[in-house]
C-alpha cells in the first residue's frame, strides 16, 4: 500500500517555462496522490506560473530563491524568455549559484526525493550528501533523450567528433528510426553539447552528470507512443527509467482574470468556422522569429488559402510594430484568418472544435497538447530538440515537416504546400486519421494517472527496500 501522505518531494526545474510547467504538472499529479511538494524557483518565475488549483494549495509549497547577480546578465532576468539565446549561458551561471541556498533548504527539509533538471545536476550531489534519493526528470521526448546517448558519450564524445555525426541515426539505436538533426542545426547543437559556455559547462556535461548522479530517471512519456525508446534508455543508462505519463495540462477558463473582449471575439470567430478546418499557428515563448521569417510565414499562410489562427510573438528586430506583418496582409486574409500578438490561452484554443491542425515548432509540450486533441501536425522545428521531435512524429505517421532550404530557411511555397497536404489533400488523409487516433493515447487521462500510480508503487518499494537500482516496475 502506498503511504503517499508521508512523502515529501522537492522539485527543482530549469528556469525555462518549457521545463517549469511540466515540473508543475508533475507536482500537481503527485499532490493529488497525497504527496507534499516543495517547488523551487525564483520569485518572479513563481509569480508567472499558472495558479495552483485550490484543492492542492495545501500540498504544494512554492519556494522562492532569488538568482544572484551575474556579470553579463541584466537585472530582472529570471527565465530564458527574458533574454536572447546568446545570453542563456549567463543565466545558467546564475542558476548554478542556487546550489548553496538549495543545499541549505535540503538540509532543513530532508525530503524523501529530490527531482531535478538537466541544468541542476549538482542537486544529485546534494541529495547524496544528505542521503536523500534523487530523480532526474526529463521534460524531453524519450527519442530525443536516447539520441543524446550514454553519459560517457556525452562527456567524451568518442563516437561523435564532428557536427556531421549528429546528422545520422546513432549506432546505439537498434530499430528503424530517422531521428537525427538537420544539417543546418547540427553545428550549433554540436557546439552546445561539446564546448563549455559562459557558465563553465557544456550542455553535454550537464546531461551526463544529471544521468550519472540520479537513482532513477523519470520521463514525460508513455510506452504506448515511445515504448521502444524508453526501453533503449534503460539499456543506455543501466538504471531504472520510469515514464510518468504525458502529464497533459488541464485547461482553465481563459476569460478569467484578463481583458475578455479580444478573446471573446476570437472564440466567436472560431465558432463560425467549419469543424476541423482551421490551422492553429504558434511557435511558443522561447524561439524568437526574425521579421523576415514572420513575413515569409505570413505569405505562406496567405498562399495556402486555409483558415488560420496565428498566435504571434513580436520579433526582437521590429522597431515599433508597424512592420510586424507584410503590408496589406490582414486586409487580404480578412475573414479567413486572425492574428493575435502576445500571450494566448493555447489549450482552450486547441480544444475548439474548428481547430484541425497545428503549424508549430515541434516542442514536446506543444506536441502533447496538440495530440491530446488529435490534431494533425505541420512541423517547422526551430531549435534544440525540436528537429528530433519532428523526425519522431514523421516516423510515427502523425506529422509532416515543412521542406527547408539547405541553410535551414523556409519559403512561403513550402509552408502553403505542407498546410494543404496535412489539412485537405487526399494524400494527407492517412496522417489525419493517425493523428485523430492519438487522442486514445494522449487524451486518456486514466492512462496517464496510472503511470503516476505505478511510479508511486516503484518509489514506495525503493523507500522500503533501500537504495537500489534493481527495482523496476514496467
Amino acid at each position: 500500500m502506498i503511504m503517499a501522505q508521508k512523502y515529501h518531494v522537492v522539485m527543482l526545474p530549469w528556469v525555462a517555462f518549457g521545463h517549469m510547467i511540466p515540473f508543475l504538472e508533475l507536482s500537481k499529479s503527485l499532490a493529488m496522490k497525497g504527496i507534499t511538494i516543495s517547488y523551487i524557483s525564483t520569485p518572479r518565475n513563481i509569480q508567472r506560473l499558472p495558479p495552483i488549483p485550490p484543492n492542492l494549495t495545501a500540498m504544494i509549497n512554492l519556494v522562492k530563491i532569488p538568482l544572484a547577480p551575474i556579470d553579463g546578465l541584466p537585472e530582472m532576468v529570471d527565465a530564458t524568455i527574458d533574454v536572447p539565446l546568446q545570453m542563456v549561458q549567463y543565466l545558467k551561471k546564475a542558476y548554478d549559484a542556487l546550489r548553496s541556498p538549495f543545499e541549505c533548504l535540503v538540509a532543513n527539509l530532508l525530503p524523501d526525493l529530490i527531482v531535478y533538471d538537466f541544468a541542476s545536476w549538482w542537486a544529485a550531489e546534494i541529495a547524496a550528501k544528505y542521503e536523500v534519493r534523487s530523480a532526474f526528470f526529463s521534460v524531453f521526448s524519450a527519442a530525443s533523450l536516447a539520441f543524446l546517448g550514454p553519459p560517457l558519450e556525452l562527456k567524451y564524445g568518442h563516437k561523435r567528433t564532428k557536427p556531421e555525426d549528429l546528422m545520422v541515426v546513432p549506432e546505439w539505436v537498434p530499430f528503424t528510426s530517422t531521428v537525427a538533426h538537420r544539417p543546418d542545426q547540427a553545428r550549433s547543437v554540436f557546439k552546445n553539447l561539446k564546448f563549455p559556455d559562459g557558465s563553465g559547462s557544456s550542455s553535454g556535461q550537464r546531461f551526463a552528470l544529471a544521468f550519472e548522479g540520479c537513482d532513477i530517471v523519470i520521463i514525460r512519456s508513455c510506452r504506448e507512443f515511445e515504448g521502444e525508446y524508453i526501453n533503449l534508455l534503460k539499456d543506455l543508462h543501466q538504471k531504472p527509467v520510469i515514464p510518468v505519463g504525458l502529464l497533459p495540462p488541464s485547461p482553465s477558463n481563459p476569460l478569467i482574470g484578463m481583458d475578455s473582449t479580444m478573446w471573446s471575439t476570437t472564440f466567436e470567430w472560431l465558432n463560425q468556422q467549419q469543424s476541423n478546418s482551421t490551422v492553429f499557428v504558434g511557435f511558443g515563448s522561447e524561439y524568437k522569429m526574425t521579421s523576415e521569417q514572420v513575413h515569409e510565414l505570413a505569405f505562406g499562410l496567405e498562399l495556402s488559402k486555409m483558415p488560420f489562427l496565428w498566435v504571434l510573438r513580436k520579433p526582437e528586430d521590429t522597431i515599433d510594430g508597424s512592420d510586424l506583418l507584410p503590408n496589406g496582409f490582414e486586409a487580404r486574409t480578412a475573414g479567413r484568418g486572425i492574428v493575435t500578438v502576445g500571450w494566448a490561452p493555447q489549450l482552450e484554443l486547441l480544444a475548439h472544435r474548428t481547430i484541425g491542425g497545428c503549424l508549430f515548432h515541434s516542442g514536446w509540450g506543444s506536441i502533447v497538447e496538440s495530440l491530446h486533441y488529435g490534431h494533425a501536425l505541420i512541423l517547422l522545428p526551430m531549435m534544440a530538440d525540436q528537429g528530433l521531435n519532428a523526425r519522431l512524429l514523421v516516423d510515427k505517421g502523425v506529422g509532416h515537416e515543412v521542406e527547408r532550404n539547405e541553410d535551414g530557411s523556409f519559403d512561403r511555397g513550402a509552408i502553403a504546400k505542407a498546410m494543404r497536404h496535412v489539412m485537405v489533400d487526399k494524400e494527407g488523409e492517412p496522417l489525419r486519421q493517425k493523428a485523430r487516433q492519438m487522442r486514445d493515447i494522449f487524451g486518456d487521462g486514466e492512462l496517464h494517472q496510472d503511470y503516476i500510480h505505478r511510479f508511486l508503487l516503484y518509489f514506495d518499494d525503493l523507500k522500503r527496500m533501500g537504495h537500489t537500482h534493481s527495482l523496476q516496475k514496467d
